[in-house]
């Protein structure tokens, strides 16, 4: 399968509770739910196309949490994202829980890089994250991931926790797709290019 990540992120790159102000408090963050006013039918075609492809799913704690309490309470058969996280595997990425009772769950257990690595190795379409800026980041520092869909959004928040933090490792990506909604949000989707090039605009020492 081949490891997706999918994330609402700001201007400034925060990516913390996007859907509500009870979301994620955490950190005394107060900005939450600041998605919501740009959310347009746009938003919603390209979540349900790339929901559809999902042949599993792989999520940290605090977003498995999240989903939990929401998604087994939404019964329609035909809502685009409910149909596939009730129905389809969920692997959660967790050293504090102790289990998972959402149907079709299991915790990952051993070394996280090598777990997720092997689920990568199965037969299917998609393993997906969603959110999960924890897992996020351990997954950048070990390559696993193969497509980056960001939807940014046209507000700057300056706190809260960031996709890429101080020390996410280096990496080139390429955009391979970008779209703009009609409220301004832009989605974009990288693949790894390798390690990063530099380069410089100064004139070279004359002789």
């Amino acid at each position: 399968m081949r490891l997706t990540l999918t994330t609402f992120v700001t201007l400034d790159g925060v990516m913390q509770a996007p859907g509500g102000p009870d979301e994620d408090p955490s950190g005394g963050f107060d900005h939450g739910g600041w998605l919501v006013p740009y959310a347009d039918a746009d938003m919603g075609q390209a979540i349900a196309a790339w929901f559809a492809e999902a042949d599993a799913f792989l999520l940290g704690r605090r977003t498995y949490e999240i989903f939990a309490a929401y998604w087994p309470q939404v019964t329609d058969p035909d809502d685009p994202v409910a149909s596939r996280l009730n129905r389809l595997p969920k692997h959660v990425a967790s050293r504090t829980l102790q289990d998972v009772s959402w149907e079709g769950s299991t915790l990952i257990k051993g070394d996280l890089a090598e777990q997720v690595a092997e689920l990568k190795r199965q037969p299917g379409r998609e393993l997906q994250v969603h959110g999960s800026g924890v897992l996020a980041h351990a997954l950048m520092q070990h390559d696993l991931i193969g497509d980056y869909r960001l939807l940014t959004y046209p507000v700057v928040l300056g706190t809260g926790r960031r996709l890429f933090a101080d020390d996410t490792k280096p990496a080139a990506l390429r955009l391979v797709d970008s779209k703009t909604t009609s409220t301004g949000v832009t989605i974009n989707v990288y693949q790894p290019a390798g390690e990063p090039t530099y380069g410089s605009f100064e004139a070279p020492d004359s002789v």
